[in-house]
């Protein structure tokens, strides 16, 4: 069992990523990607946009003071989304990514926020790169390994690009669809749950493909 971190108005919402063994999926998450890039033309980082599900924001707001009701401000969850990054970090952040077939390594996040429009919490948060990367192709995975949290595209700006070069171009694919004995899998998960260090969910990645000839 991982170590539990009780904090004031935030402990739903880490006990939920940490108790991970109890559902599945449990967390549905719909998220916009933009991969950044220096005057230079490397890749410096991705900034991401997680759009949490009603049900699970309903949950990580609870015992949150706010000053208006139905309403918060980024000050006001500014102590949640310190602890959404914590307890992402052992996850990697959900967030893998390859130049030219090469792993990449994120810094911390940077410029992490949480935003509250009803009914859904939106999490923003900058992964910088440890090191830039000048590379032709880019390939860039969001999934969870445990296939506890579910991500999906954002259906009107799912990738975007800042800074790159004019020529370079950004695709995606949407994750694998489960063959029947996949599917039976899925449904064991439950009684039988992944850990962090599986890579079963690799295979219903979301995948962002950044080409610059």
């Amino acid at each position: 069992m991982m170590r539990r971190t009780y904090c004031s108005c935030a402990i739903l919402l880490l006990w939920l990523f940490m108790n991970r063994a109890e559902a599945h999926p449990h967390v549905w998450v719909t998220f916009h990607s933009e991969v950044l890039y220096a005057a230079d033309g490397s890749m410096t980082g991705i900034r991401h946009s997680w759009t949490f599900d009603d049900m699970f924001s309903s949950y990580a707001l609870q015992g949150i003071a706010h000053a208006k009701k139905g309403q918060y401000t980024r000050d006001e969850l500014a102590s949640l989304a310190l602890t959404n990054v914590e307890s992402l970090k052992e996850y990697d952040y959900f967030t893998y990514a390859r130049a030219n077939g090469k792993k990449l390594k994120f810094a911390e996040p940077a410029d992490y926020w949480l935003e509250y429009k009803n009914p859904g919490l939106t999490l923003h948060f900058t992964l910088p790169l440890k090191a830039p990367a000048a590379a032709k192709a880019v390939q860039i995975e969001i999934y969870d390994p445990s296939i506890f949290v579910d991500f999906e595209f954002a259906k009107d700006k799912p990738v975007s690009l800042s800074g790159a070069p004019p020529q370079c171009l950004a695709t995606y694919d949407l994750p694998h669809q489960p063959t029947p004995a996949e599917q039976a899998r899925l449904g064991q998960l439950d009684a039988e749950p992944l850990d962090p260090s599986s890579t079963y969910g690799e295979i219903f990645a979301n995948k962002i493909l950044v080409r610059c000839p």
